[in-house]
């Protein structure tokens, strides 16, 4: 059989993990109300296509992370077009259960794993940028039915979805410079779980990652 270099079979997964990248940080530069927004629609799908490429070579995810990507597009879509709040909170409320699906495939692929390579690497810091994309998903679907939920305490020339991004990566990694406050209880709690979320995914995986590399280095 023939076998793939490792660097050639670590190539999607540090795709991904770039596409993610790119996202978050060309989102507070394209998110304007003009052909830029157009731009940034079209970006922010390429790392939701590639994950539900991903997920499709594990058989159990493939059909609902297709389901999911298409409904997500539709909505986004009509949300798009036809303005107005239900149509938004659903289109995050979508979003958020498809990044929860790809969080849980990356992870089983990372923890079934039997010997540690780049891809496993890349595929690791990709979970971690995607559970802060997660909760910004979260926040948004709160925020579009309840505006006040999350206030700027200074004022800044940002969009609103670049301030909940913002919000939900110095949550997730404990940084909170508290610039930006949850006002209601319910949005406190979901800021707290997810910064615990943050530490323990961290804590977990080092030590998951660490553990099969001794295994895979004590059989060499």
């Amino acid at each position: 059989m023939l076998k793939i270099p490792g660097k050639a079979q670590s190539r999607p997964e540090l795709l991904l993990l770039l596409s993610i990248l790119s996202g978050i940080l060309m989102l507070p530069v394209l998110d304007h109300a003009d052909y830029r927004r157009v731009i940034l629609g079209v970006w922010t799908f390429v790392p939701i296509i590639l994950l539900t490429l991903r997920l499709s070579r594990i058989k159990r995810y493939v059909h609902s992370s297709v389901a999911l990507m298409f409904t997500a597009v539709g909505f986004t879509l009509a949300s798009a077009l036809f303005p107005n709040r239900a149509l938004v909170a659903t289109k995050w409320v979508v979003l958020t259960a498809f990044f929860a699906l790809t969080i849980g495939g990356l992870f089983s692929y990372l923890r079934c794993s039997r010997a540690i390579t780049d891809a496993h690497l890349y595929t690791a810091a990709s979970i971690y940028l995607l559970i802060g994309i997660l909760w910004f998903a979260v926040y948004s679907a709160i925020d579009a039915v309840k505006p006040d939920s999350i206030v700027l305490v200074k004022t800044a020339r940002t969009t609103r979805e670049s301030e909940l991004l913002y919000f939900s990566l110095v949550t997730l990694s404990t940084i909170g410079y508290g610039d930006i406050v949850p006002m209601n209880n319910e949005v406190r709690m979901l800021a707290a779980l997810e910064g615990i979320t943050g530490v323990l995914y961290v804590a977990i995986t080092v030590a998951l990652l660490i553990g099969k590399y001794m295994r895979q280095d004590g059989s060499g």
